[in-house]
């Protein structure tokens, strides 16, 4: 682990999304059609939102995924390294197109969304393989849902071998999760919607968190954060502690990648030696920020807003 203040670093395995994001008034009913007034195409995916938000807030990132031989493709690429994250490990396929994410936002800011997972799907345990330098290289390893299952099973297991810090983010979040992954996850992190899933427990309050944290737990979770959005976060830690972060008041425009604005600002943040409790307030700030603006990776803060 890198010592506490240097810019640690970190390794993302997950999806690449090209966001076509429509604002409307409200989200629409099945059969209904509305006229939104605005749009907009960014770039996106939970493993690239993660990547960027982990290198705009303090580390040094490197990601495993791939994109379609297309335009998409093209400026997923392109947007990555202008961050500055290390894309050797971004693979092309030949016969799939990007990974797309639908996207509607409504007025009260909350969000609707279809993803079209294209050459996602074709981030394989092969390619894990092929890339595990780069997992070797980091201090914390980062996965989420929107690749295969048993690729992400591969990269739990090589980043648990190779003694990193591992984060599992499970999103989109379908059932339980195999009994075999939690003993290889250091920070689970779901938010409310996917901690009932996982669980079959009601999550709408602090206290529903608390209890589907000590649930995950006791499934062999190491450490576990519930997201709440304006509620704040619930952590239940392997060191015994439960307790209760509120959440920064600010006025939201746009939740879209606030989750993953979190997730990447703890893991920079742990990376770079910072004790847990740290990690968890600067995480909350920074996705503060992010929903006090528009759009999915242009609404992620760089480290100097968050520390000022």
């Amino acid at each position: 682990m890198a010592i506490e203040g240097t810019r640690g670093r970190v390794a993302v395995v997950g999806s690449l999304n090209m966001d076509l994001v429509a604002r409307a008034p409200r989200l629409p009913r099945p059969g209904e059609t509305l006229a939104g007034h605005a749009f907009a195409q960014v770039a996106g995916g939970k493993g690239g939102n993660q990547a960027v938000a982990a290198a705009r807030l303090g580390a040094q990132v490197a990601m495993v995924g791939c994109v379609g031989a297309d335009a998409n493709g093209a400026q997923l690429r392109a947007s990555l390294k202008a961050e500055g994250i290390d894309c050797e490990a971004v693979e092309t396929s030949e016969t799939a197109s990007t990974g797309v994410a639908l996207i509607i936002v409504d007025d009260g800011s909350q969000n609707a969304i279809v993803i079209v997972a294209g050459s996602n799907g074709e981030v394989t345990p092969a390619s894990v393989a092929r890339h595990e330098a780069a997992l070797a290289a980091a201090d914390v390893v980062v996965c989420q849902l929107e690749t295969p299952p048993g690729t992400v099973k591969a990269a739990l297991s090589a980043a648990r071998r190779l003694g990193k810090t591992v984060i599992l983010n499970p999103a989109p979040a379908t059932g339980p999760l195999p009994a075999d992954w939690l003993p290889l996850v250091d920070y689970l992190i779901p938010n409310e919607l996917e901690a009932a899933t996982l669980t079959g427990l009601p999550v709408n309050t602090p206290e529903d968190a608390a209890n589907a944290a000590a649930a995950l737990r006791r499934a062999g979770a190491r450490n576990v954060l519930v997201t709440l959005g304006a509620q704040g976060v619930h952590v239940s830690l392997e060191s015994g502690q439960s307790a209760h972060y509120a959440a920064p008041k600010v006025k939201a425009v746009d939740t879209t990648a606030a989750g993953d604005t979190f997730i990447g600002g703890l893991a920079a943040q742990l990376a770079g030696g910072v004790s847990v409790d740290d990690a968890i307030r600067f995480a909350q700030r920074a996705a503060a920020l992010s929903v006090t603006r528009e759009g999915a990776q242009p609404s992620i803060p760089y480290r100097a807003e968050v520390t000022r």
